[in-house]
């Protein structure tokens, strides 16, 4: 039931995985195709504001008790895919993360001790009985990864504006995503050698690798448009920016890379800098 509320929730991004039917065993597959039909699906805010509201209780819960049963659904050629929540899953990898971005005592302040190691035990139950778990969603708050642009071409980005505000995402074939990412790898190798660029692009190739060849990857900038003063966003074209940069790479203009970098940076620093003035 998707929840009554006009309040947008920013400021993150997400990569996502849209699977055909085809890839769920039953009883999942069945549980899907009838989700699909439903005329009151969910979005993405109402999935954030789901997690927020999960937040307010004291002691807060920062990983829901119970698996969600919802899920994005896209129909690509026909072809009905989808792309669930699991938002405990997901809630369990972001608490981890959490720990390695917070300071401690923030950290306390917000998710006392006691919480987290209930998570936790939690955590290792679940892993136990779902060692070959992942999750179709991955996201990052106040900025779009580079890494994530590698998989997408310019003339697969979609801009509109609507009455629920801006939207800007790309979509693209999970073989050609899978691609791409084979290419860039071999060029920054080439070019690079070694890296944080590197190492992230090869773990979001691992987690393609993961799903039905078949698949749909998208790339939402979702509360991230709210960030973005409207006249940027309209010039954002980072993922053309990231394929003129490895073409340079590739063709040996390492200034001509650097200048596309520079203006990369630019731009998600500048986006960045709205946290920190939040």
């Amino acid at each position: 039931m998707t929840l009554a509320s006009s309040v947008v929730v920013p400021y993150a991004a997400y990569l996502r995985v849209y699977e055909p039917l085809a890839a769920f065993p039953e009883p999942e597959r069945s549980h899907w195709a009838r989700y699909a039909r439903r005329d009151d699906l969910p979005g993405a805010q109402d999935e954030l504001r789901r997690s927020l509201a999960d937040l307010l209780p004291v002691p807060p819960v920062p990983v829901p008790v119970h698996e969600s049963s919802d899920a994005f659904v896209a129909v690509v050629d026909g072809v009905t895919c989808v792309c669930p929540w699991r938002t405990r899953l997901r809630g369990w990898l972001a608490l981890e993360e959490l720990a390695e971005r917070l300071p401690a005592p923030l950290l306390d302040a917000a998710l006392p001790p006691v919480v987290r190691r209930q998570a936790a035990a939690d955590y290792e139950r679940w892993l136990e009985r779902n060692p070959d778990a992942r999750p179709w969603i991955r996201s990052a708050t106040w900025h779009v990864p580079v890494r994530w642009f590698v998989l997408f071409a310019d003339d697969e980005r979609e801009y509109a504006k609507g009455d629920d505000g801006p939207l800007l995402r790309y979509r693209t074939p999970m073989v050609q995503a899978r691609r791409r990412v084979a290419r860039a790898l071999k060029v920054l190798k080439d070019g690079l050698g070694e890296g944080p660029l590197i190492d992230g692009l090869v773990d979001v190739g691992r987690w393609l690798e993961e799903f039905h060849p078949r698949s749909l990857v998208e790339l939402d900038y979702g509360g991230l448009v709210h960030a973005v003063p409207p006249g940027q966003l309209d010039d954002d074209h980072s993922a053309a920016d990231v394929t003129e940069g490895l073409a340079a790479l590739r063709e040996g203009d390492g200034e001509r890379a650097g200048r596309v970098y520079e203006r990369l940076s630019a731009r998600w620093s500048a986006v960045r800098r709205r946290q920190n003035a939040s």
